[in-house]
């Protein structure tokens, strides 16, 4: 018998790749973002540029759900970016020109984060009480805080500022973080002390061993120094590298801080990996099934200590991406996959990382040019499109999502419940072009006879371009609406059907006929 044209998964595997279910996953960790770690060679038969095999007959799948086990809803500012603190000041200025503005609304209300190595590195705050050190390369002061707080209150975004750590300058941390309580105001959703701070003994910034012991030590006397000039700030960490240092530092965190965020980040490939990344790795079962324990590592600690958990920095590759992976419809596919796990898993909220400067890496915003970063002209990437994708699940509750195939297909999906009654399901078929479409049907349930999809599509998994969500893409002003005519969906005896293409993404929302109300016409006799 000839192979199908879609790779054979074991059972096992194809389970956990339904979304509801990824928690019970384990299948090893992440590659972080500090330390690159080498990952296992993924085999695929499959080309990510050229079809291999001719489109056969579509695969018949069916999603199944559990109503009655749905999770908690997904929080307002559950999506977010995360740019280096060196970006702070570009990324403050465009508050007043450019087209950032209207781009951060169209996800409604989110959160900024600024942190990343250079915020340990590189940038020093600094005031009149506080002179540029001889280490910075740069610095951030009192103008730089107001301009990324009249952003703040023009998009609505709130902010998740790192001070730095592996320069022990605990007053000027506190200097820093009081101008920026003083200009954000309720915008200034907490304050991380130090980026990848699990890390800081491979960089030399303390002497081996570094152990989340002597890391809490520090952290508190920050946060001593914090508190005499700025009470009440919210405190949130670790912000490891990646969830294999969590059970000793988010433990630790947990403890010794109880902040009121935990954190830490996710990079699914590694620059310098051997083998080297590649868009097939990226889209790999593999690669959801290491996340699927990523996120358990992260969720059992937050789940132990009643702490919410955020993925606060996250992206395709790591170490600023690779040209060809992260800037490309793959990236986007990824991106929809990834963010509707952390949905499923329980966490509070992912920053997918970028750099307005360079949008050849990783980036959901970009400007192409000086010119355009000037004129405050952005450019949605294919990450941002999953963005606008995943927001209108913000306020949905998860629920328990399993898949049902003779075949096990490389397919993400996840359920949610809404108000009204309503469905949403959110599929992603990650297999390369020329594999056999997918039939997806869903039990629509009683009293549902109205369904309608939204698609993420792109030319292909390369493409840098043509990445659409509904068949449009956004305006040059930064504003996206959505197709004035939806495509529906039919839905026979309780079904409804999707034909969803290899290589694709698509929302599907089931809404309730609304019961028409019969009056009652009262009558009398006349006498």
């Amino acid at each position: 018998m000839a192979p199908h044209p879609r790779n054979f998964l074991a059972p096992a595997l194809a389970a956990m790749l339904a979304v509801g279910l990824l928690s019970g996953a384990a299948m090893g960790a992440e590659v972080t973002g500090g330390a690159p770690t080498p990952t296992e060679p993924v085999a695929t038969t499959l080309s990510p540029t050229v079809p291999t095999t001719p489109a056969a007959s579509p695969l018949p799948v069916s999603i199944t759900t559990e109503p009655l086990l749905a999770g908690r809803p997904i929080p307002p500012r559950f999506l977010g970016l995360s740019f280096e603190a060196e970006a702070l000041d570009q990324i403050g200025q465009l508050g007043a020109h450019g087209d950032l503005v209207t781009l951060l609304r169209s996800l409604g209300p989110g959160l900024l984060r600024f942190g990343g190595i250079t915020a340990d590195e590189n940038v020093a705050w600094s005031d009149p009480q506080t002179p540029h050190p001889a280490w910075a390369t740069s610095t951030i002061g009192p103008a730089q805080m107001k301009a990324i707080g009249r952003l703040a209150r023009s998009s609505g975004w709130q902010v998740l500022l790192t001070v730095g750590l592996a320069h022990f300058e605990p007053q000027a941390a506190a200097r820093e973080v009081a101008s920026a309580h003083a200009a954000l105001g309720p915008y200034l959703a907490a304050v991380e002390i130090g980026n990848e701070a699990d890390a800081y003994g491979r960089h030399g910034f303390r002497p081996e061993p570094w152990l989340a012991q002597g890391y809490q030590e520090d952290v508190s006397v920050y946060r001593e120094a914090i508190a005499k000039l700025t009470p009440g700030i919210r405190i949130a960490g670790p912000d490891v590298s990646g969830s294999g240092a969590f059970p000793e530092w988010g433990y630790a965190e947990a403890v010794a801080q109880t902040p009121a965020l935990l954190t830490g980040h996710h990079y699914p490939l590694g620059c310098a990996q051997t083998p080297p990344p590649s868009i097939e790795s990226l889209l790999s079962a593999a690669i959801r099934g290491r996340e699927a324990h990523s996120l358990e590592t992260y969720l059992s600690i937050s789940r132990a200590h009643n702490i919410p958990f955020r993925v606060d920095e996250t992206n395709s590759v790591s170490c600023g991406g690779v040209a060809g992976i992260s800037d490309t419809f793959a990236s986007a596919l990824w991106a929809t996959g990834y963010i509707a796990q952390a949905m499923a898993a329980g966490t509070v909220g992912i920053n997918l990382q970028g750099n307005p400067t360079n949008c050849a890496g990783y980036t959901p915003l970009c400007a192409p040019d000086p010119a355009a970063l000037s004129a405050g002209q952005m450019r949605a990437q294919p990450d941002w499109y999953a963005l606008l994708l995943m927001h209108s699940l913000i306020g949905y509750r998860p629920l328990p999502t399993s898949i049902g195939s003779t075949v096990s297909p490389n397919l993400v999906a996840a359920a949610f419940a809404g108000p009204g009654d309503s469905l949403k399901l959110l599929v992603s078929d990650d297999e390369a072009p020329g594999a056999s479409p997918l039939e997806i049907s869903l039990p629509a349930g009683a009293g549902r006879r109205a369904a309608r999809v939204l698609r993420l599509t792109g030319p292909s998994l390369p493409s840098t371009d043509g990445t659409r969500l509904g068949g449009k893409g956004v305006s040059a002003s930064g504003a996206w609406h959505a197709p004035l005519v939806a495509q529906d969906l039919p839905i026979h005896g309780g079904i409804v059907s999707l034909r969803l293409p290899a290589s694709s993404a698509a929302l599907v929302t089931v809404v309730p006929v609304k019961k028409k109300v019969a009056r009652k016409r009262s009558s009398h006799r006349s006498r």
